[in-house]
């Protein structure tokens, strides 16, 4: 028995299922999950000493590759000052000085601890300010572990939503419209149903959560415009594309603008954090400025902003980041293509900038129903395959792998490699 192995064992008996967040159990993909203990740039250590390339990235934040000396740098010297203080602190005011200067439509920020935190506070926010209490979320984006977002899709315009997980109430359910990402129809339909009731339409703009998925042209702004007509806020969930897309965001490379936007991963740089902000007026709504009340003890953690800081400060004043990252990206996707011809498959690929998803799919992945036709048995045997040759992946069909700098073009063709054989394998040709 491996070392992962056993400790999965002990893992079972004080946590539940094992793992600490459920995609890690490795239910989609059969097997016992690996246990990490290190990793350094793109590669991962397990507790067997197994060394990966890892296409994860700690589901995205580690965008400079795994313990980089300048983010290290900043959390040893944070460090050295205490922990945690409960109080304000000058690095609060110059992260929060930083993302808005980078990001456009933020006018004000508040930190807190995580990227639920965020877009559960945004949503209460919206709510608050609007004066009203319906939200529309989409089919297949996910938003944290929140009780609003936990609720699968009804079916027609005045169909309510049902809870998700148990634990969660057909109250909060009733709340919650849903739609189907790219449906931008669907979206008037329920609007229309539900005059001068909805608050807010929260979304990833680009869609991590269910594979990659690209918004069509046409369906943001026809959102953008549907909001202004209707007084409906418009919330941006980039706590996985903020920073990550562009130094301004996804926000940065399309037109639309949103009233609210959720931020983490990145702006933590690997520490936990999280933030919402927008529009000065909408912000003033939160305590202690306003009557929307949100709090954490945690949030705005010295050692996280520090982190976070160094990151973002990097990020804007080296643009060519996200040149290479594109490139690395493009030489990714077209090997992998070039791949899944050599098998006699048109399997879909969907990839922007650093973040990408390969779909054992053969028709367009658009929404939450196209992504879900993907095979996941033949995923499954794939992740294994590409596992026993060195190249970890994530353990789900529907999410959405990143790239970091520290992915070189000889890596690429390492997993370039691994794919084509994998592949064949899986397929039954090896």
């Amino acid at each position: 028995m491996t070392t992962s192995e056993q400790l999965f064992q002990r893992a079972k008996e004080v946590i539940p299922g094992g793992v600490n967040s459920p995609v890690r159990a490795f239910r989609a993909v059969g097997g016992n999950p690996l246990f990490i203990k290190a990793a350094q740039g793109p590669y991962l250590i397990d507790e067997d000493n197994n060394q990966y390339i890892e296409l994860i990235n700690s589901w995205g934040p580690m965008i400079l590759g795994h313990a980089n000396e300048m983010i290290q740098k900043a959390v040893s010297d944070a460090v050295q000052h205490s922990f945690s203080f409960g109080a304000p602190t000058r690095r609060e005011v110059e992260m929060a000085e930083l993302i808005i200067s980078m990001v456009s439509s933020i006018e004000k920020v508040r930190m807190v601890n995580s990227g639920t935190e965020a877009t559960m506070s945004a949503i209460r926010v919206a709510r608050g300010f609007t004066g009203r209490e319906k939200m529309i979320k989409f089919e297949g984006c996910y938003h944290g572990h929140g009780d609003s977002f936990l609720i699968a899709a009804g079916s027609g315009a005045v169909t309510m939503g049902v809870p998700d997980s148990p634990g969660v109430t057909k109250g909060v359910a009733n709340d919650t419209l849903t739609a189907p990402f790219n449906d931008l129809y669907s979206v008037e339909t329920l609007v229309e149903a539900n005059k001068g009731q909805i608050a807010a339409i929260i979304l990833e703009p680009v869609v991590g959560n269910m594979g990659l998925v690209l918004p069509e042209p046409g369906f943001l702004e026809g959102l953008r415009e549907l909001c202004d007509k209707e007084g409906i806020l418009l919330i941006f969930d980039e706590v996985m594309t903020g920073f990550r897309l562009s130094a301004s965001g996804f926000q940065g490379i399309t037109s639309v603008q949103p009233d609210l936007t959720t931020l983490g991963k990145i702006i933590g740089g690997g520490m936990p954090v999280g933030a919402y902000g927008g529009r000065k007026e909408i912000m003033d709504f939160v305590s202690p400025a306003g009557p929307v009340y949100q709090a954490g003890t945690l949030s705005g953690n010295p050692i996280a902003m520090a982190a976070g800081k160094a990151m973002l400060t990097y990020l804007n004043e080296n643009p060519e980041v996200y040149t290479e990252l594109d490139r690395i990206g493009a030489k990714l996707e077209n090997g992998l293509r070039a791949g899944n011809q050599k098998a006699g498959k048109n399997f879909t690929i969907n990839r922007i900038g650093s973040m990408y998803t390969l779909f054992f799919n053969e028709q367009p992945v658009t929404d939450f129903a196209s992504a879900k036709a993907s095979d996941l048995s033949m995923f499954g045997a794939y992740f294994q395959a590409m596992l026993k040759r060195g190249v970890y992946l994530a353990p789900s069909q529907f999410e959405s792998l990143f790239i970091s700098t520290a992915l070189t073009d000889d890596l690429v063709d390492q997993i370039i490699a691994a794919h084509e054989v994998s592949l064949l394998e899986v397929l039954g040709g090896a």
